[in-house]
């Protein structure tokens, strides 16, 4: 008898606890800004869940947010809904890309954002819009280093 793979488990290199620093570049959506933070991913209820908390401090403001991502084993898909301190929330659709890479299809918008592990106790997160027929603008990049 097998032991069935929980799909939450490709969530594991996002676990823990982060040092956040954002830079915002000059776009349609805002104007440049930089910051830094602090966030941290864990998994709840059984390992059902990934909840994602984090706030962060920039030049223009500060806020927080507390996120959710789930598998959907009746769709076979990933998803995620994020609330902001402002009272603001998204919901998006997921799907990793590799082992080290989790992509975000954000619902009512155009915004594609991906975690993208890039060194063992790092990663970068990038919020891109479309920008032309070949390429995708970056309109917010934050970097997490792992806290020791």
């Amino acid at each position: 008898m097998s032991e069935e793979i929980n799909p939450m488990d490709k969530f594991n290199f996002l676990l823990g606890a982060w040092k956040l620093e954002y830079q915002v570049p000059k776009s349609l959506f805002s104007e440049y800004d930089s910051g830094e933070g602090e966030g941290e991913f864990k998994g709840i209820l059984n390992n059902q869940y990934v909840t994602f908390d984090y706030y962060a401090k920039l030049s223009r403001g500060e806020g927080a947010a507390h996120a959710i991502f789930v598998w959907d084993k009746r769709s076979n898909i990933y998803r995620y809904w994020w609330y902001e301190d402002s009272g603001e929330f998204m919901e998006a659709t997921c799907n990793f890309l590799n082992e080290t890479t989790l992509c975000l299809n954000w619902h009512n918008s155009l915004l594609v954002q991906t975690f993208q592990l890039i060194e063992n106790e790092k990663m970068i997160l990038q919020m891109r819009y479309p920008s032309n027929q070949n390429d995708y603008e970056v309109v917010l990049e934050v970097v997490f280093t792992k806290k020791k």
